[in-house]
């Protein structure tokens, strides 16, 4: 076991428990008998929790190091989801999804702190290959659950294994997670700026379009062919096989191209296949543009990130919070923008907002070309 391998399992078990709750939101609107509206209210809790703790995790992990600071929060997760299974009050709910919220915000930003480091020490690219756990995590957490789930095992039950599994992997890579982090410097939180505001509005860009996807890519294809509901977690399925793939084999290819050919070739892909999506009525067409969108998008954060080493714009404590801040805004505010705009036009007009988007995010990354371009090629 090395560090290598710990970060890779902590990102494996981010994926995991995110595609747990994912399971069980369906269970948590009837356990609280709640509609939709009330639902989407109770889920901005869990947005505001991650908000709330990823500006603060720069100056946890540089007082406490990343093993602490991740550790404790992997074990509130641990505690605090099996609750999320029966709680029947919309208020503890939505206190629940807070706590979970909060935990699941510090374990991303601080096990990215760790893949930096872990990254700069190796001294080669390795963080696609760290997010690409993080997807390998969601796709077996959503497995597990299912399957658990279907044996006839009870929601509560089926979680607290998956948290069971989550504690020993955890008790596995706990030892050789960095006892440290990068020195405080400078505030605990700050506005990014310069490099660290690009490489921000391109992961805000990027992680826009994964929120679409996720959210909307079902609506789309029941919508435009008119396909069955049951077969409309394909296109979600078929971008994220995709993006697991691009990202297991993403360090390899940006040693080879370097991180500048991978950042514009990613953004190229993606906007091909968000032109297939828009303009095709076949369904199968359809899929292959949800895949390159996947292929496409996968590596350009795991770039974006890397890059927070290189710069000296800002401290890599403030710098990590404030990127993976902006990201998650993405995450949360692409699929109400596509919803707005859907509600005025269409979703073919959401989609055609997010590749001019994209498009931008390729414009953006001439503006950091030079480290980009000073990642290490073989």
């Amino acid at each position: 076991m090395n560090e290598k391998i710990s970060t890779r399992i902590i990102f494996f078990i981010a994926g995991l428990v995110t595609a747990t709750w994912a399971v069980l939101v369906p269970y948590a609107k009837s356990n609280t008998n709640i509609n939709d509206a009330s639902l989407g209210t109770l889920l901005l809790c869990l947005g505001l929790g991650a908000m709330i703790a990823m500006p603060v995790t720069g100056a946890l992990t540089s007082r406490y190091g990343c093993r602490k600071v991740i550790t404790a929060a992997v074990l509130v997760i641990i505690i605090s989801v099996p609750f999320l299974s029966f709680l029947s009050s919309p208020l503890l709910l939505g206190a629940g999804l807070l706590i979970f919220g909060i935990s699941i915000g510090i374990t991303d930003c601080a096990m990215n702190v760790q893949a930096i480091l872990v990254e700069k020490s190796a001294d080669k690219s390795l963080m696609s290959g760290f997010h690409g756990m993080y997807s390998v995590g969601g796709i077996a957490g959503a497995g597990a659950m299912t399957g658990l789930l279907h044996l006839g095992l009870t929601a509560i039950t089926s979680t607290i294994i998956m948290c069971v599994a989550v504690f020993l992997l955890l008790m596995i890579s706990v030892h050789k997670l960095l006892p440290y982090a990068n020195p405080a410097e400078g505030p605990a939180f700050a506005v990014p700026k310069g490099i660290v505001l690009v490489l921000g509005l391109i992961c805000f860009i990027i992680f826009m379009a994964e929120g679409t996807v996720l959210d909307w890519s079902a609506v789309y294809l029941v919508e435009k062919i008119n396909i069955s509901e049951s077969l409309g977690g394909l296109g979600f399925a078929a971008f994220a096989a995709a993006m697991t793939a691009g990202r297991l084999s993403g360090d390899y290819v940006i040693e080879k191209l370097g991180a500048f050919k991978v950042v514009l070739s990613g953004t190229a892909v993606a906007i091909l296949g968000f032109i297939l999506v828009i303009h095709s009525i076949e369904f199968t067409l359809i899929l292959i543009g949800y895949s390159l969108i996947g292929a496409g998008c996968s590596n350009i954060v795991p770039v974006m990130f890397s890059q927070i080493g290189k710069q000296s714009t800002m401290p890599q404590m403030v710098a990590v919070p404030a990127v993976t801040t902006l990201g998650y805004i993405g995450v949360l505010a692409g699929p109400a923008i596509i919803g707005y705009i859907s509600h005025h036009s269409s979703i073919t007009y959401g989609f055609v907002f997010i590749t001019t988007l994209i498009l931008c995010a390729a414009i953006l990354s001439y503006a950091i070309k030079n480290i980009l371009r000073a990642t290490p090629q073989v």
